[in-house]
């Protein structure tokens, strides 16, 4: 009598649970534009939503603290004349956003400490260089000040953000739509998928594709695509018969895919997000209700079903939490900031441990907030790896935030909490510096204290 064999993963037991109804953020006019992006970046600071405005676009900036039912009256980030169609926080400062819009211009936001108390319409930078809308952002996870933005003219733009220059244009490569693009691990590759139904990789500095593969799904809806583990690719896409796909590919040889897979009928974009720590992605598909994940693996079949997360409400953006700001003592893995019609509610992943200690097998070192390469020696061909922190009693940062610095300086859009920035004194600035980060300190230990007491 053959026995079926289960595959042990010590991730097997995964579980979504949403937070409580007093920890959602409520009353929140989510954008009704029908575009494919997330709607929605968090980092251990704030969670920023695009949301629906009238006269241009605009999105709201929250500290994380800050649950239940947001006023009307909130002021917003509104600088922008067309809607908002993208937003991201800088990896290496928690207090700077990107935003893309329908209006061509991508722009740069510095978020004061504990939000906004007045609407925000001066950029500190603003980048003009796409002839149409731009719908995808994204910060180099390695270099300081560096940011990719794609738009509609399919064209992709390598901006030196702190002198408001473009530094890298790529426009020959493209013959339609960009759906997608993004960096690998250390910066030094990007892929990106294409209404001409291509999947490339590309020479960030150069411009040029290293390799392509025509077709990785037949169906003619938008493909998504990310590196995951050892520079291999997975894609979402639809079948030639409407279905949804994922499927994992070796760009060494870009021949028949690693594996595919088909999930449902659906006919919402599956976006997904993974996190090289685990090896698991979460595919989210804008109109689902839920949450699909995979642990991929170096045995076939690669991409290994975990489980699914359900609710009854369906989603119109993501955001997703990075590492850093997890809760590691209650075993948490990620943390999505999912949308509905009028509200933000997070969904927590948990690993089901019985022991309190710190787990080490679920938290190995994790990529931090610290940069390993400055923009113009990036540009000049140098990488760097990706700088690791340890999240062993929860994460402190030990160094502030890299600092944002204009440095064009004819630049008429810096705003007025940048020229504060620059103190008349080293001392007085090093001693503002102490005091904030004792403040935090301060903060998170009797978050700590109230926590162990409510145990």
């Amino acid at each position: 009598m053959s026995r079926k064999v289960v595959r042990t993963s010590k991730f097997r037991h995964v579980f979504g649970q949403p937070v409580k109804a007093d920890q959602c953020y409520d009353d929140i006019r989510i954008s009704q534009m029908t575009w494919d992006s997330n709607f929605c970046s968090v980092n251990p600071k704030f969670v920023a939503m695009i949301v629906d405005a009238s006269g241009g676009g605009a999105f709201i900036v929250l500290p994380l603290s800050k649950t239940g039912r947001i006023d009307m009256s909130l002021p917003t980030v509104c600088g922008h004349t067309g809607p908002v169609l993208d937003i991201e926080f800088c990896p290496h400062n928690d207090n700077i956003i990107a935003s893309g819009s329908e209006d061509c211009s991508v722009m740069i936001w510095e978020i004061p400490d504990g939000g906004l108390t007045s609407p925000l319409s001066d950029p500190v930078v603003k980048l003009d260089g796409h002839s149409k809308r731009v719908g995808i952002l994204s910060w180099h996870p390695t270099a300081h000040n560096v940011l990719m933005s794609a738009g509609c003219d399919n064209v992709i733009i390598l901006w030196n953000v702190a002198r408001g220059e473009a530094v890298v244009r790529i426009d020959s490569v493209h013959t339609d739509m960009i759906y997608s693009a993004c960096w690998n691990r250390n910066g030094s590759q990007i892929l990106t998928s294409c209404k001409d139904k291509k999947l490339r990789v590309l020479d960030p500095r150069k411009g040029s594709v290293i390799c392509e593969k025509d077709k990785p799904h037949e169906g003619s809806r938008p493909v998504r695509a990310v590196f995951v583990s050892d520079g291999k690719i997975l894609t979402t896409g639809f079948s030639r018969m409407s279905e949804r796909q994922v499927a994992l590919w070796d760009p060494v040889s870009f021949g028949e895919p690693l594996t595919l897979q088909e999930l449902d009928t659906s006919s919402g974009v599956l976006l997904p997000f993974f996190d090289p720590d685990t090896g698991i992605v979460y595919l989210c598909g804008k109109g689902d209700s839920s949450i699909r994940y995979f642990e991929v693996t170096d045995e076939a079949p690669y991409v290994h079903y975990l489980s699914m997360y359900s609710s009854k409400e369906s989603q119109k953006g993501m955001g997703y939490m990075p590492k850093r700001g997890l809760e590691v003592n209650k075993c948490e893995i990620a943390r999505f900031y999912k949308l509905h019609e009028r509200k933000c509610e997070p969904v927590v992943m948990t690993v089901p441990r019985k022991s309190d200690l710190f787990q080490e097998d679920l938290y190995p070192d994790t990529i931090g907030p610290e940069p390993s390469v400055e923009a113009d020696d990036w540009f000049s061909g140098k990488n760097g790896e990706p700088i690791l922190i340890s999240l062993k009693d929860g994460f402190v940062a030990t160094t502030k935030n890299k600092e944002f610095k204009v440095i064009k300086s004819l630049m008429a859009t810096t705003s007025s909490s940048s020229s504060n920035r620059q103190c008349d004194s080293a001392e007085v600035q090093a001693l503002q510096n102490e005091l904030r980060e004792l403040r935090e300190m301060i903060e998170q230990l009797t978050q700590r204290v109230s926590e162990l007491e409510s145990k």
